[in-house]
């Protein structure tokens, strides 16, 4: 099935049922007083998250989504049925926010999360209800109120523990057919990953986690350039950023250079996504030797500043894999416990998750305006 992971639908909720007009009229009876009954409520519309599915592309061909309406009352006192609520299926990890307003409605990240994300209209009320002692015929009745309609825009962002970043052919799908079972396309030309995969990795019996794969970046990506620009939001939900680094690149180039592109598109896109923990891997370490290898990565410390975790590999030989995926292991589990743990720690992390994801949609919504 083709992957989609935006998509713009418009949801209405049932209207109210409008309340009767009706007086009772029996034989031998005079005056037998009101008796118009309540409509019935609108339905409402409601998002779901649901693991089964994995792509939004249905929503591509069906964009209106409409509860029922309740029905009006009728006479004798009978309330008018209510209309049933929607439930509308999402894939686990949707994002569901407001056009009009760019609020972010809600995060679905659990297995039958729901949202509210249009309330149905109240019912009217019959004539019945409006009898008094002093007015025992009333003709007052009211309406039923309009459900509530929204333009909603849906985000499919991947549930991973793990995201890879790069430039094109850096061996970023060589890497996660190395370490799981996942087997996605690889090839000696750019842009042979045209959509994220997904691959978990097992590290022991009881101990795995989840890497995310996307196309690659390039410059100019936070313009819209090439295919890693629509698909860096996946990697927002990831625990740890894995910067592969190609140590001898097939077009050529320097390799510090290259790795200054991709943290200024990163930059661009999310200064708050930059700030992740991320980890160099140098890959293809098999093509050059220990004293370039070290030389190079004193270069690298020394050019960027570079305090943190540098590792390397050789994803096709599969050299240093192993090692690779204990230490992130290690790194999910603290950074999973400290969630619990800390609520200092937990707080700060769902702010900077918020942050996120405020400028990831000002970012796709700045594209948006360009290519229209």
């Amino acid at each position: 099935m083709k992957f989609v992971d935006e998509a713009e639908i418009t949801v209405e909720a049932g209207n109210g049922g409008h309340g009767c007009l009706s007086f009772r009229r029996e034989k031998y009876i005079e005056k037998g007083g009101p008796d118009g009954g309540d409509g019935g409520d609108g339905g409402s519309v409601f998002m779901q998250a649901d693991e089964s599915l994995n792509t939004l592309v249905d929503f591509r061909f069906r964009p209106l989504y409409r509860a029922q309406s309740g029905q009006s009352g009728q006479g004798s006192n009978c309330t008018g049925k209510s209309g049933e609520n929607l439930f509308i299926r999402v894939p686990v990890g949707t994002s569901v926010i407001d056009v009009n307003t760019e609020e972010m409605l809600a995060d679905l990240n659990n297995p039958d999360e729901r949202v509210l994300v249009a309330r149905g209209g109240k019912h009217g009320m019959g004539n019945t209800r409006f009898k008094t002692s002093t007015n025992r015929a009333p003709r007052k009745i009211t309406k039923g109120i309009k459900g509530e309609k929204r333009t909603l825009q849906l985000q499919l962002k991947l549930m991973a523990d793990v995201g890879l970043l790069g430039l094109p052919n850096a061996g970023k799908s060589t890497l996660i057919r190395a370490v799981s079972a996942a087997k996605p396309k690889v090839a000696d030309y750019a842009f042979t990953t045209l959509v994220p995969n997904l691959g978990v990795v097992s590290v022991s019996a009881e101990r795995s986690f989840v890497m995310a794969d996307v196309p690659g970046l390039i410059e100019g990506a936070s313009g819209g350039a090439g295919l890693g620009f629509r698909f860096l939001k996946h990697l927002s939900r990831t625990y740890l950023l894995l910067h592969l680094i190609d140590v001898m690149p097939v077009a050529g180039g320097d390799p510090l250079t290259n790795v200054e592109k991709i943290v200024q598109e990163l930059k661009n896109f999310s200064g708050t996504l930059a700030k992740k923990e991320r980890w160099l891997v140098l890959n293809k370490i098999d093509l050059i030797g220990e004293k370039e290898l070290e030389g190079f990565k004193e270069r690298l410390r020394t050019k960027l500043n570079w305090q943190g975790e540098i590792h390397q590999i050789s994803a096709l030989n599969k050299e240093g894999c192993a090692e690779l995926c204990h230490s992130l292991m290690d790194f999910i589990e603290s950074h999973q416990q400290r969630l619990v743990k800390d609520k200092t720690y937990r707080e700060e992390q769902q702010r900077l998750g918020e942050a996120m994801a405020y400028e990831i949609r000002r970012s796709i919504g700045a594209r948006n305006l360009k290519n229209i």
